[in-house]
């Protein structure tokens, strides 16, 4: 008899911090979708130009079809940095500007 109201102790411990566990997981989770709210225009890349820009040569330009917003449908060029190919899908801060073309020098 002495045996048994320890192992319920313990038992009763182990469940509760199985509970606390499970808890802070759907919390952590939860945060995890509220942080995958982007804002800007999703746009989709149709083209991109083979010569980069910036001190670097880190930046790259794009041609990308808007899909949301105001401005759907419209294919506008922008500078992205980073690896880029055609099909990818971005976000954009804003649609009202456009970059301008790369030139050579």
């Amino acid at each position: 008899m002495a045996e048994s109201p320890v192992n319920e102790q313990q038992t009763a411990k182990v469940q509760t911090t199985a509970k606390v566990q499970t808890q802070d997981s759907k919390t952590q989770s939860g945060s995890v979708e509220e942080g995958k709210k982007f804002e800007g225009y999703l746009a989709e890349v149709v083209e991109v130009n083979p010569n980069r820009t910036g001190i670097y040569g880190e930046i790259k330009q794009a041609m990308c079809r808007v899909l949301e917003g105001r401005d759907t449908g419209r294919v506008i060029r922008r500078n992205v940095s980073g690896r880029i190919k055609v099909g990818d899908k971005i976000r954009l801060p804003d649609t009202t500007r456009e970059d301008k073309p790369i030139r050579a020098r």
